[in-house]
């Protein structure tokens, strides 16, 4: 009996560790644009977010970056102008380790931006509001629907590539 506990035990998958080492702002540009062009009043903003995501092997064992690049424009309901423009790539570095190289791709694209996405929302909320906006509070963004986007998209574009028998 005590044979079989071993053996179920050293088969046991090794506990995932993540730990961010680091996480900063790489890149950010705003653009205030109603104030540039002096409009005036009351304007209900029509928001856009396009979030794109990349993840790299870092020299350092069991180290990578993450990036998430988000791009927003805000423009108004009625006239169509562009309010602000913002565009914000904040990384993060991670060590992980017992993570199963088939698994370590949807690891870095869907959990890594999960832990960075608290961060990044505050962010995009405080430039708003010190651009001159309200603050614009993100919605939580659904990883795990990106990374199947990105897949299905890029199966798609190699069905179309392949040559037809």
């Amino acid at each position: 009996m005590a044979e079989t506990n071993g053996a179920a035990d050293q088969q046991q998958a090794p506990q995932v560790k993540m730990q961010i080492l680091a996480q900063f702002i790489r890149d950010l540009s705003f653009e205030n644009i109603l104030a540039q062009k002096g409009v005036s009043g009351e304007v209900t903003p029509d928001v856009q977010v396009q979030v794109n995501l990349d993840a790299k092997k870092r020299p350092t064992e069991h180290q990578y970056e993450v990036v998430v690049k988000t791009q927003i424009t805000s423009k108004a309901k009625d006239g169509g102008e562009t309010l602000f423009i913002m565009e914000l790539e904040y990384a993060g570095i991670f060590h992980i380790e017992n993570v199963p190289d088939e698994q370590m791709h949807p690891f870095l694209l869907i959990e890594c931006p999960r832990m960075l996405f608290p961060f990044l929302r505050r962010i995009v909320s405080d430039v708003s509001r010190d651009g001159g906006f309200p603050p614009l509070n993100l919605e939580n963004i659904d990883f795990m629907a990106l990374y199947r986007a990105e897949i299905s998209k890029r199966m798609e574009a190699e069905k179309a590539a392949a040559p037809a028998n």
